[in-house]
């Protein structure tokens, strides 16, 4: 039984890392891409794992989109269109070291009270599940890219070589 739980610890703890900051790996489910739509415009999407913050995928996004232009021979880009999605999953497992004196799965009590009303067929949720709660983000942004100073007027509007520098270090490759 002990080593059961040890080789289950180690395959979730390898599983347990951020998304590591490069193209989407060959399913297309994390990490980035994108899609040239005219000569200066592109989509550029970003996924992130379960373990992978928000803050991380946005910025993981701006970086793409930054690196992009400048391979593209531009200065500086601007989102058009910017999102981030949420997907949240709740799993529900039961703890596998949870023992009452009656067992498992049998109690004493043929009836529960279950939203208000007593009842023998209500199921007894006790401190034997345990619900997680696992959120997964994906950001896009649809940029258009230009030459010369970026627009001094609009909020939306980066220096591509400024963003490499400043966010590009606390991005995790």
């Amino acid at each position: 039984m002990a080593t059961l739980a040890g080789a289950a610890a180690l395959a979730l703890s390898a599983c347990a890392t951020a998304t590591a900051y490069g193209p989407a790996d060959p399913d297309g489910r994390y990490g980035y891409s994108e899609s040239r739509l005219e000569a200066d415009r592109y989509r550029v999407t970003f996924s992130g794992n379960s373990v992978t913050s928000r803050e991380q995928v946005e910025m993981s996004l701006l970086l793409r989109a930054a690196e992009l232009t400048v391979q593209s021979g531009y200065d500086w880009f601007s989102t058009v269109e910017r999102a981030t999605d949420r997907d949240t999953r709740f799993y529900t497992t039961r703890d596998p070291f949870y023992y009452d004196r009656y067992g498992p799965y049998w109690t004493p009590y043929w009836r529960f009270r279950s939203r208000g009303y007593w009842s023998p067929f209500a199921h007894r949720w006790g401190p034997d599940y345990d619900v997680r709660q696992i959120d997964r983000y994906e950001a896009s942004a649809e940029i258009v890219m230009g030459r010369g100073p970026k627009p001094a007027g609009d909020p939306n509007a980066f220096d591509a070589r400024d963003v490499i520098d400043n966010i590009g270090p606390r991005v995790r490759m």
